[in-house]
């Protein structure tokens, strides 16, 4: 079995993959024409739990037995840019997470009253019309271009319903950085149908299928490499790529925006789907200096995070600690630390968007994200501190959640690849990880409040807030106890990207 394997499906009878990417864009279209009418609302609820029970019914319908691309589509636009689409189990975990977190993200964005609504559902739902094309796509130019289109629209979110004096300047940052990102990909897929071309008399061809199937010349291999990567650790974002983060979460808005660009990790989704594929010789090349940059930035970013006083900014920091984590398991090269860094990326999105949201339904309330300013709100918000709690316990792998097996994964694979010295870094690093989200929980909730200060007279939080907050949590748990046919979704995909590199 290779990476070129394909299986054109029979077993659904609609094109199911086009629905998945026009679905959200038909529903922008239709919330514009809705944009006075009071059914604006449910219309919009509806279209998002329409566009997950579709993500649904891939799921049930994809073959765990079949190990190449499945429900295959193609329309040939101009021989360089053809849309061909396909998915894989890898693709089939990012696209359930992208429907359920954008279901979410519009049922809270209701509940938060983060009007207009309008506005923000079109732009919701055309950020997910461009993930799901992301997660199924399989032309390497559409993939970097669609990347951008979502760029813009994450920055619009980030822009209208930010909620600081200073927000211009994280946006600015924002797109600064994202451009470097953008031109960085741009150049290094227009590399790799270079690289084509050269084989091929003069073709170009950005298909993933027929990339695969053309050896990278030495001359090209280690400068695309470096340009795919780079381009894609910005976004995700990696030591020392992620000046932009912090700037972000401090002054954009609380959870929308940081949910659908954090939670659904296109950086590792990308070096998956294309960089591993394409160039395993320079992957084997420079894959321990990316693990030492990874493992530098598991503890820089953690420490960085308990120095914190924005909860925000600590969130911030977080994320860039456990994508230190997701690299090295990724970059282990083995067939279970693939499978544990796929279900740890499905696991963060879960868990960020927990915290997150608890993030922002507590700037609701208290009107400051400043740990000095908070502290004594488990009595009122009990709920709220037990979903943070969960949340951030879940990231670093608490036993009962999906983490707790990913984790493992990872960490015995990188002893096997990198030896016990990085592996008991990398332990430590998430002890550290463990220590700075529980140092947030106790100031936020149970330290008493400052002296001088007032308690806080909180309002109670809603059912459709529990509602929202909940469903997360009960995701998380249920994976983690029924983690089986998670892994057995993924096996077969991963298990061809590792023989790649048992190959070599």
């Amino acid at each position: 079995m290779t990476i070129d394997s394909i299986h054109w499906s029979t077993q659904i009878t609609y094109p199911i993959l086009t629905v998945l990417q026009l679905l959200p864009l038909a529903t922008v279209l239709l919330l514009w024409l809705m944009r006075h009418h009071r059914w604006l609302v449910p219309a919009g609820i509806i279209a998002a739990l329409l566009e997950f029970f579709v993500s649904v019914d891939l799921w049930r319908h994809y073959d765990t037995d079949i190990a190449g691309f499945q429900f295959a589509e193609q329309i040939q636009i101009i021989p360089q840019l053809t849309y061909h689409s396909g998915i894989d189990g890898i693709s089939v975990i990012f696209i359930l997470l992208t429907g359920l977190l954008t279901l979410l993200v519009t049922l809270y964005g209701v509940v938060r009253d983060l009007k207009p609504f309008d506005r923000l559902f079109m732009a919701v739902f055309a950020v997910q019309a461009c993930l799901m094309g992301l997660f199924v796509t399989l032309n390497l130019l559409w993939f970097v271009l669609l990347s951008a289109v979502q760029i813009g629209f994450i920055g619009y979110l980030l822009w209208r319903w930010g909620n600081s004096p200073d927000k211009e300047l994280a946006l600015r940052r924002f797109y600064q950085f994202m451009s470097v990102s953008v031109l960085l990909l741009i150049a290094g897929t227009l590399l790799m149908g270079w690289n084509y071309s050269d084989s091929h008399n003069g073709v170009w061809s950005f298909n993933l299928l027929q990339l695969a199937q053309t050896p990278v010349s030495e001359t090209f291999r280690s400068v695309a490499f470096f340009l795919l990567f780079y381009g894609l650790a910005i976004r995700t974002p990696l030591f020392p790529l992620h000046g932009w983060l912090p700037l972000i979460a401090e002054h954009g808005n609380v959870a929308v925006a940081p949910t659908l660009l954090l939670g659904l990790k296109i950086g590792i989704y990308g070096l998956l789907r294309f960089v591993l594929p394409l160039l395993p010789t320079a992957v084997i090349e420079w894959h321990n200096y990316v693990a030492l940059f990874a493992l530098i930035g598991i503890f820089y970013a953690a420490f960085l995070a308990m120095m914190q006083n924005n909860l925000r900014r600590l969130l911030a920091y977080a994320v860039i600690s456990h994508t230190g984590i997701l690299i090295l398991g990724i970059f282990s090269l083995e067939h279970a630390a693939f499978m544990g860094s796929v279900i740890l990326s499905a696991t963060f999105g879960l868990a960020l968007a927990a915290l997150v949201f608890t993030t922002g339904l507590l700037f609701r309330r208290t009107h400051t994200t400043l740990l000095h300013n908070l502290g004594g709100l488990f009595d009122s918000l009990p709920f709220l501190g037990i979903t943070f709690l969960i949340g951030g316990l879940a990231i670093i792998g608490m036993p009962g959640t999906p983490g707790f097996d990913a984790v493992h994964l990872i960490l015995e694979s990188a002893i096997h690849k990198f030896g016990a010295l990085v592996t008991i870094a990398s332990a430590l690093g998430n002890v550290v990880a463990a220590g700075f989200l529980l140092w947030a929980f106790q100031r936020a909730f149970l330290a008493p409040r400052p002296s001088g200060r007032q308690p806080f007279q909180v309002i109670p939080i809603s059912k459709p807030e529990v509602f929202v907050v909940s469903a997360l949590i009960l995701i998380l748990l249920s994976a983690g106890f029924f983690i089986e046919p998670w892994l057995t979704l993924i096996d077969k995909p991963l298990a061809a990207l590792s023989a790649i590199y048992t190959a070599h």
